[in-house]
Formats: C-alpha cells, sequence, structure tokens
C-alpha cells in the first residue's frame, strides 16, 4: 500500500509538472498573457477588487457609479499589487473618473464584462464617460467591451451645422497619464470619440476593436492631441469619422497593422486652429490597409489665422500602405475649412516638411489619388514619393495634383506627380 500511495504521489506530482510546463508553454504563446506580461487570471500576490463585493449589479438597468467608485479607491490606495475586476455580466454606468496617482503601479483594470453608458447627455458634466487621469502605471484587459449607447444620441450632434456646439462625451479618455497597455477591448457606438488621449506619454495600445456605423458623427477612432510615444498595434477600426486623429503637440506617434474603414483614414490634423498649439514631430503608419475609407493618409492644416501662432509639423513615414477602393488615398490639405466653419483664405502659415511616402499601392476611387496642396507662404519642403502604385477601381489612369513642394521621386510612380 505504501508502495502504491507513493507511486501515486509521483504521478500526481509528474502531472501538475507537465500541466505547468503546459501553462508555461501557453504563456509563452500570449494565451494566458495579456497587457506587457500580465496574466488574465490574476498572481497569488495580487489583491482583487470585485466590482460585485462592492456592490455592482450586472442587471443592464442600475447605474453602477458609486460602486464602482468605491471599488477603484480600495484598489488605487492599496499598497501591494492590485486589480480592479468587472467581471461578466452587463454593467450600466454613467461618467466616472478612474483618478490617481494609485499606490500600486501598475495597477490592473480587468474588463471582463460589458460596461454600458447611460444615454442621459445631463449626466454628463464634460465630455468623458470613462475617465483615466493622473494615473501612472496603467494595464487594460479582460476582452470585454465598451457600449457608448451613441445611436441614442448621435441625433444631437450638431457640429457641422454650430461651430460653437459641445461635443459629445469620449468613451474611454486618458488624461496625464503615463505608463499605460490597453489590449484586446472592444469599443462600440460611442456618443463621441471612442478613445481620446490627451497630455500623456508612454502610451501603447493593441489588438483593440473599434466599431461605429459609417453615419456616426465625430467618431473618431483613437483621438489623440499633446501626447509623446503613443503606440497603436494590429487594431481594427470602422467609424464615421478618422480611424486615428492626430493634433497639435503630438510627438513620436506610431501607427502599425491597423486595417482601417469605413472612416476617414488616418488623419494629421487639423491645424492651425486655434492658440498656443505646439509642434507636431515623428509620425509613422507602417503596414496599414484602408478599405472604403474617404481618405488614406492625410495632412490637413487650416488658413492662416492672425490670432494663431504657427508651429512647424515635421517627420511623417507612410509606409508599405495597402488602398482599397479609397477616396482620396494621399492628401496634404492646407487649405482645410472644417465643413461649414466661415475660412479666411489667406495662405497657411503652418511649415511642413520631411514627409516619407513609401510604397503605396490599391485603388483610387476617384480619378485623382494624390493630391498635395501645400501652402504658397510657406511650401512643404523635402516631400519624397517612393514607389506608388495607385490605379482606379476600373482601371482607368489616375492623376495627381500637386502645388507649392519640393518634391524628390524614385522608383515607381502611378500616378505621376510634378509640382508646380
Amino acid at each position: 500500500m505504501i508502495m502504491v500511495a507513493t507511486v501515486a504521489r509521483a504521478s500526481l506530482i509528474e502531472v501538475i509538472l507537465l500541466l505547468s510546463l503546459a501553462f508555461v508553454s501557453i504563456e509563452a504563446r500570449g494565451g494566458l498573457l495579456d497587457g506587457d506580461g500580465i496574466g488574465i487570471i490574476p498572481a497569488p500576490y495580487e489583491k482583487v477588487f470585485n466590482v460585485l463585493s462592492y456592490g455592482a449589479k450586472p442587471d443592464g438597468k442600475t447605474d453602477n457609479v458609486e460602486a464602482f467608485m468605491e471599488a477603484w479607491r480600495a484598489a488605487c490606495h492599496h499598497p501591494g499589487k492590485a486589480r480592479f475586476l468587472v467581471p461578466p455580466g452587463v454593467f450600466v454606468i454613467s461618467a466616472i473618473i478612474f483618478g490617481g496617482p494609485c499606490q500600486t503601479s501598475p495597477i490592473v483594470f480587468q474588463l471582463s464584462g460589458i460596461l454600458r453608458a447611460v444615454p442621459d447627455v445631463s449626466l454628463y458634466e464634460t465630455a468623458e464617460w470613462l475617465l483615466f487621469e493622473d494615473v501612472h502605471g496603467l494595464v487594460v484587459l479582460g476582452g470585454g467591451t465598451v457600449d457608448g449607447q451613441g445611436q441614442l444620441l448621435w441625433q444631437y450632434n450638431d457640429c457641422k451645422q454650430n461651430k460653437d456646439c459641445v461635443r459629445l462625451p469620449a468613451s474611454i479618455v486618458l488624461n496625464k497619464v503615463s505608463d499605460v497597455s490597453i489590449r484586446r477591448i472592444k469599443s462600440i457606438n460611442p456618443m463621441g470619440f471612442h478613445y481620446f488621449i490627451s497630455l500623456s506619454r508612454d502610451v501603447r495600445l493593441q489588438r483593440l476593436r473599434i466599431t461605429a456605423p459609417e453615419s456616426s458623427p465625430n467618431t473618431d477612432g483613437i483621438h489623440i492631441s499633446r501626447s509623446d510615444n503613443v503606440r497603436i498595434a494590429r487594431a481594427r477600426i470602422e467609424t464615421g469619422d478618422d480611424c486615428v486623429g492626430i493634433l497639435q503637440g503630438s510627438t513620436r506617434i506610431t501607427m502599425n497593422r491597423i486595417t482601417c474603414g469605413p472612416g476617414h483614414g488616418i488623419s494629421v490634423g487639423s491645424l492651425g486652429k486655434y492658440q498656443d498649439e505646439l509642434d507636431v514631430s515623428g509620425i509613422q503608419v507602417k503596414n496599414c490597409t484602408f478599405r472604403g475609407t474617404d481618405n488614406g493618409v492625410r495632412i490637413k492644416t487650416w488658413p492662416f489665422k492672425p490670432n494663431v501662432i504657427p508651429i512647424k509639423a515635421t517627420g511623417f513615414l507612410f509606409q508599405d500602405i495597402i488602398m482599397n477602393n479609397v477616396r482620396n488615398p494621399i492628401l496634404i490639405d492646407q487649405e482645410y475649412c472644417g465643413g461649414s466653419h466661415n475660412c479666411n483664405l489667406q495662405p497657411s502659415k503652418i511649415r511642413i516638411s520631411n514627409i516619407f511616402f513609401y510604397n503605396i499601392a490599391g485603388t483610387s476611387m476617384t480619378p485623382q489619388a494624390i493630391n498635395v496642396q501645400c501652402s504658397s507662404a510657406v511650401p512643404c519642403q523635402n516631400v519624397h514619393f517612393h514607389n506608388i502604385n495607385l490605379k482606379t477601381v476600373t482601371g482607368t489612369p489616375t492623376t495627381s495634383y500637386c502645388a507649392n513642394a519640393k518634391v524628390d521621386i524614385a522608383g515607381l510612380q502611378v500616378p505621376a506627380i510634378s509640382c508646380h
């Protein structure tokens, strides 16, 4: 009996060892790990702050904002490793601030359920729904969904007709945060933007799924302003406005393996609209695919405004890009007027330079596949086109337009381009 028990224990130990090795192997392939090496399964040393323990109800009706705030405060002030957990279920929640700084870094925000917004604009004092602010070290993961229920409010968006319109709340807002990783989160039907990143640095967004109807107004996928070192990779973005919008003060922004469409493409700008804007530099868009978008890659600036100090926009790389049925595949527009807003037609004073378009191919919905309208006051400098092959959907030849730019051409160039 002793021999049998010993053999049984040995076999059990071997099984446990094999399972452990299997888990290690899965982890190495990313099966159990997410968010920069932090697992979906909490580590033994982590304390889990489950919103259910603080009174949250996953009934799809109750506003759980108080329970979420209490659970966040407890997790943020915990001296050890902490995990804020939203388990499976539908949790309705109105405007909330996940504020820091926290005692632990990084704090883990695991979203395994569905967060659903309260579609009542009177409950949002500012244009944010889920606001992460002053948090330094944050990992958001879990495969959950953020549902802004914007389809119930888009009818009140009048920004195309009213220049003084009130912007509807963005779903996920990162303000004054650093060292952030967000992975495998789905955003659907935001009231305003899906993601809004401002005054932040060292932000990594990966494997996001962003979805809203093509007709949804002002629903930018990822909107970035005054932030540094933001990396976006392996994202699928379908929305009613820019897939990614890069505004003033943005530096070292990298986008890789993004599929965009429907939407308005990836845009830098508009720049030159407001006072006290900051320079833009170090923008990279690589290995991306555009499907049925209004624009592909675009840089846009406003005409000169007397009260706006001109900034510089420099260092752009658009490389290894596929355009499928895109209306304006390559566009530099320094006469952008923002729809119905009154526009001063004096030449823009925004200085644009060092722009590289490399290995861009596919189909254009319009004959004019390249449109470069730079400023006559400060022409674009060092604009490079290398290996461009853009044809119309019907196979007819494409054309280009170029004004006020110093252009360099190498390799295949379809359509041909010359600047005046």
